[in-house]
């Protein structure tokens, strides 16, 4: 699989770094397009998140929009925004598509591909939740960062990865992941 990978302003880095560690250390996934909002980097910096290092990671400028996963015909198979800032969110839901983020998330909806945007915002409002809906019905696939406590996660790490492992599964990479009642 090719999966892009875009990386907002919001908070919470660190479900972007476990969800390039479970994809560069997956047989099942060959490459993986990595993509910056403007105010990423920061945000990243400032909650102390360093992302994993691979060859199997390439990385576009968000202003690139000649970048291979603003087409079509490059054949990426799905996208993951993570996480997701809301103004992101409803950029995508309006059709805006001015930066490779954006176009990205769009070519995935209009190839019919899976798009993942894991949102990191709360309390949500009426438009928040209008611009969930929208997508939704366009094909998205909406994953709060709502992490799970049936595992009895020891630490912060392990609780995240209730949801990033919920979002690997739902890309179908076969991958370790708890399972209620085992």
């Amino acid at each position: 699989m090719k999966i892009v990978v875009a990386i907002t302003a919001a908070s919470g880095g660190i479900y972007a770094r476990q969800l390039l560690e479970q994809l560069i250390g997956n047989e099942g996934v060959e490459k993986v397009a990595l993509i910056f909002s403007a105010n990423a980097s920061a945000v990243l910096a400032a909650e102390g998140v360093e992302l994993p290092q691979s060859q199997k990671i390439v990385s576009y400028d968000n202003s690139n929009l000649f970048a291979s996963p603003a087409s079509g015909s490059a054949d990426w198979d799905a996208m993951v925004i993570v996480p997701s800032s809301v103004g992101t969110l409803g950029r995508i839901a309006s059709g805006v598509s001015q930066t490779l983020i954006e176009r990205a998330a769009d070519v995935m909806l209009k190839e019919r591909r899976k798009l993942l945007l894991l949102l990191r915002e709360t309390p949500l409002s009426l438009i928040h939740l209008r611009n969930m809906t929208t997508l939704t019905e366009a094909g998205a696939i909406i994953v709060p960062a709502c992490p799970s406590f049936y595992s009895k996660p020891e630490d912060i790490d392990q609780l995240c990865s209730t949801v990033t492992e919920r979002v690997v599964s739902l890309l179908g990479i076969s991958a370790p992941h708890y399972k209620w009642g085992e």
